[in-house]
């Protein structure tokens, strides 16, 4: 009994002894888990509330590279590193008197001269004239010179290599409209529009036959379409007349442009074609000072004879035109009519042009010329008392009235053609039509001045 009685003692203190420890392993459990609990808390707490430090920015120093140097061209040629000398040529300067202030050895000048006549003769540099000069940066050397014989063209020359090209800036073509009334005179009134001396030529030609421009009236109205050239932001020419349109008297005149056999003419509102085998002048747009007379006082022999031509007077050296396709059959001088050419048109007609100042170059006894070819210049050669064109026409080998004769027209609108012509026409005919008749600024100043 006592044996089993400190048995089960031994065993219940052992299963205390047990118990204790598994309770002691299970609070220090508890405190451990609440410590980390804690421990967490604090920590999160601790992350929030605590300002957030970044990982360094890794900065790269970026090197500066110089920004390359703009490529700037002036004639084609890379000038960014060259120095720009601009002029215009002075009375009797000459290639070698421009360049010599560049240091350029006279050698390389005499060379260049020589090496650009078939591009260039250097002779025919001209007053005011523009010229360009480039020089290195660091010398006072011309390396080039570039001359501008005209406000399209350029000449290029290299002096380092002795080289010469010649070479056309961009052309930029613009359409133009202008209508206007005649006050004063055709030529007065297109030039206040803005009309250049070329296009009143063109437009005066187009007509020749249709008006006569020496007895227009006032009230007289024209209207033309036509290009204008640009170039470095200026007018330096016309493309050509797209379609015109007058009215003299009160009777309308169309100018309708089409093609035909290869050709483009001018054709009336019916189909008649305003080209005929002459022109109308053998000037550019002039004034006649005396008419064909059979009864005329001449103003250097001091007698009545007959004045079988037509007289346009004119400036000394204006150019003269050929009035039509031929051949030239005398070309030379005689007491009266100075210097003169004549041309054979074909079987029947013929003309003459007399008191040249110069016989232009290639009118020579069997020369074939076109029509508005120039032949020659005003003068006063032989009996004459001031510069002027004495124009001779003859028909069957007698001379007659020019300005009467009744010169045949060129071919009509063909019947095949006549559909395609009606719609040109037409299209022409309502671009005309939205011209307005413009005033010009000294127009506008008198009826303001009233």
């Amino acid at each position: 009994m006592v044996t089993q009685v400190i048995f089960d003692q031994i065993w219940t203190n052992t299963r205390s002894a047990n118990h204790r420890h598994k309770l002691l392993i299970m609070k220090k459990n508890w405190i451990a888990a609440c410590l980390f609990f804690f421990a967490a808390g604090g920590i999160g707490y601790y992350a929030y509330n605590t300002p957030q430090h970044t990982t360094p920015e890794i900065v790269q120093q970026e090197v500066e590279e110089e920004a390359p140097v703009e490529e700037k061209t002036l004639f084609g040629i890379d000038v960014s590193e060259l120095e720009i000398i601009e002029g215009v040529v002075e009375k009797n300067q000459t290639l070698s008197t421009i360049l010599g202030p560049f240091n350029v050895p006279y050698q390389i000048i005499d060379e260049i001269a020589k090496k650009s006549k078939e591009i260039f003769d250097v002779k025919h540099i001209a007053f005011n004239r523009k010229y360009t000069v480039l020089t290195p940066k660091d010398s006072s050397q011309a390396r080039f010179f570039i001359y501008e014989p005209n406000q399209v063209e350029y000449v290029v020359f290299k002096l380092d290599e002795v080289d010469v090209y010649r070479e056309a800036k961009p052309i930029e073509i613009k359409k133009r409209e202008v209508g206007g009334t005649i006050t004063s005179s055709l030529y007065v009134n297109m030039v206040e529009q803005g009309v250049g001396p070329d296009l009143i030529d063109q437009f005066a030609d187009l007509y020749g036959w249709t008006v006569d421009f020496q007895r227009l009236q006032k009230g007289d109205k024209f209207k033309v379409v036509f290009n204008e050239k640009w170039v470095d932001g200026q007018v330096v020419g016309i493309d050509g007349i797209q379609t015109a349109y007058f009215e003299h008297l009160g009777e309308p005149y169309h100018a309708i442009p089409f093609e035909q056999n290869g050709e483009v003419n001018f054709f009336d509102q019916d189909g008649n074609s305003l080209k005929k085998a002459f022109l109308r002048d053998p000037l550019k747009f002039t004034r006649i000072s005396s008419r064909y007379n059979l009864n005329r006082f001449h103003p250097v022999q001091k007698r009545y004879k007959p004045h079988l031509g037509t007289d346009y007077a004119a400036p000394t050296g204006t150019e003269i035109r050929s009035v039509g396709d031929g051949t030239v059959v005398e070309a030379g001088y005689s007491g009266g009519n100075g210097n003169y050419v004549k041309i054979k048109h074909n079987g029947t007609y013929s003309t003459q042009y007399l008191h040249m100042s110069k016989i232009g170059k290639g009118m020579t006894r069997g020369a074939r010329v076109k029509q508005g070819q120039v032949i020659g210049y005003v003068g006063s050669t032989g009996l004459a008392t001031g510069p002027h064109l004495c124009f001779r026409f003859w028909k069957h080998g007698k001379q007659v009235d020019w300005l009467k004769e009744k010169i045949p027209p060129s071919e009509p609108i063909a019947p095949e053609n006549r559909i395609a012509f009606d719609r040109v026409k037409m299209e022409k005919l309502e671009q005309l039509a939205a011209i307005p008749y413009e005033e010009s600024d000294k127009q506008r100043g008198l009826l303001t001045s009233r």
